[in-house]
């Protein structure tokens, strides 16, 4: 008689076959997923396309909220609600350093004409409100600076850079949310985007007043020249008259 004998039974120890590890395309759209999942919209959804000129906006909660260099918290739309036409936005890398100074500046001496069809103008940068109140202190601007310091309107407009940094330029919207520019540019061509919107709206810039006011002034002085040189030739005219009596006269003749 046969005897059988029982298996033995594998060890509960024994090592498991290895996972295969997860291809490298995989964890790429895992991570894609990742980054576009933790991306911020312009209304906090999901990524909105960059801002377009002739876009209408949503001013509602566009880019979250920003605070002037007194420590004010307010946002897009209630800044365009509390204007005339519209708000420009200029961005600007950082307070007080050479090429914001200027541009600054610009946006104040050409302030009147650029403000005169009903814009609101607002520098924006990711500054401190301590950094931007020395900047408007030094430089006398008589606009807000707005703080931005997680670049989330600056980003909203498209002029952020990646990873960080801020792009100078300037956005113009309109009071009911749409865009009239937004282009970047250095900072004589910030101003001179929102001139040209100006001068289109029927206002002439400050250049052209004062190319206006310099040739009213030549007009004046041709005018007072002109005057001067006929009162002359009538002077001589009655010189001459009285002369000719005055001969007439000592000869004995009638007059």
């Amino acid at each position: 008689m046969v005897e059988l004998r029982k298996r033995r039974e594998a060890p509960s120890d024994a090592p498991q076959p290895p996972q295969k590890k997860a291809s490298s395309s995989a964890n790429a759209k895992a991570k894609s997923g990742l980054s576009k999942a933790a991306t911020p919209s312009n209304n906090g959804g999901e990524t909105a396309k960059k801002p377009a000129v002739g876009d209408t906006i949503d001013l509602e909660g566009f880019g979250g909220e920003v605070e002037s260099q007194n420590g004010e918290k307010t946002n897009l739309k209630e800044l365009v609600d509390g204007s005339k036409s519209g708000v420009v936005l200029f961005t600007y890398p950082k307070a007080s350093t050479p090429g914001c100074t200027t541009q600054a500046c610009l946006f104040r001496d050409e302030f009147d004409p650029l403000t005169a069809t009903g814009y609101s103008i607002y520098g924006l940068s990711s500054d401190s409100a301590k950094s931007n109140t020395t900047f408007k202190t030094k430089q006398k601007l008589q606009y807000t600076l707005l703080c931005d310091p997680r670049a989330t309107l600056i980003g909203a407009i498209g002029m952020s850079k990646s990873p960080k940094g801020i792009v100078r330029g300037v956005f113009v919207v309109s009071k009911a949310g749409k865009i009239e520019a937004v282009e970047p540019g250095g900072p004589a061509a910030t101003v001179e985007v929102v001139r040209k919107l100006v001068t289109i709206s029927g206002v002439p810039s400050s250049e052209s007043i004062g190319i206006e006011a310099e040739q009213a002034s030549k007009d004046e002085s041709d005018n007072a020249k002109t005057k001067t040189a006929s009162k002359g030739d009538t002077d001589g005219v009655r010189a001459d008259f009285a002369a000719e009596v005055a001969e007439k006269l000592d000869g004995g003749e009638d007059v």
